[in-house]
């Protein structure tokens, strides 16, 4: 169960979703009928703190069906996650369990960088959004599509905006019947109008183990 936090104002909650649902649909109509079809989206909060970023660093260019395989070993290997447990399990058996050696290169990172004291995820939640794209920029093996993803998913900001996600260019081509799929570059201005609640735009669902965004 994740724990319970007191949301900031940079965070959503159930009544700030369908608040901001409305002014998403007030700016691009074609979201009106989406939300007839499918409803609110769901929040979904994913764990926080160090689980939450290995986790996001495991699903990186794999289904969900595919991550939550590994994952589930890494879980029953690694938890609680505490830097001395992920440093002592060597990189060739976390790739053993699946992960590939830049992930596994990552995880040591990360859990070195924690144990150092020089990235505190307990931090985060108290930092605007660029503050902590920051903090987690600096960490091996994640970029901004983690680091988007973290915010979105672990921290619930509004205003998350994973450009370079696949299954969001694909919705959003779909939505606005574009001739190809959106590179990061073009989804930066495709977001650009939902801005401060791009990340309403961006809640992803499951569906047969991919993600689809709406």
């Amino acid at each position: 169960m994740v724990p319970h936090m007191i949301a900031s104002q940079n965070d959503l909650t159930p009544d700030r979703l369908a608040e901001a649902v409305e002014r998403l649909c007030a700016r691009e109509p074609r979201f009106i009928a989406v939300v007839e079809r499918h409803g609110l989206p769901s929040l979904r909060p994913m764990v926080r703190g160090v689980e939450g970023l290995l986790l996001t660093v495991t699903e990186q260019f794999l289904s969900l069906k595919a991550a939550a395989v590994i994952w589930q070993r890494l879980h029953a290997r690694l938890s609680p996650f505490s830097p001395q447990a992920i440093l002592e399990c060597p990189r060739s058996e976390l790739q053993q369990l699946g992960l590939s050696a830049a992930k596994a290169r990552s995880f040591h990172a990360i859990a070195l960088a924690v144990q150092e004291q020089r990235f505190q995820p307990d931090a985060l939640p108290d930092l605007d959004d660029d503050t902590v794209r920051t903090h987690l920029l600096s960490l091996v093996g994640v970029g901004p599509w983690t680091a988007e993803i973290y915010l979105l998913a672990a921290l619930q900001r509004c205003d998350a905006w994973p450009a370079g996600d696949l299954a969001l260019q694909l919705a959003a081509a779909d939505l606005f019947g574009l001739a190809s799929r959106p590179d990061a570059e073009a989804m930066m201005a495709v977001g650009a109008p939902f801005a401060p609640v791009r990340a309403v735009a961006a809640r992803r669902g499951e569906c047969g183990g991919r993600r689809r965004s709406w």
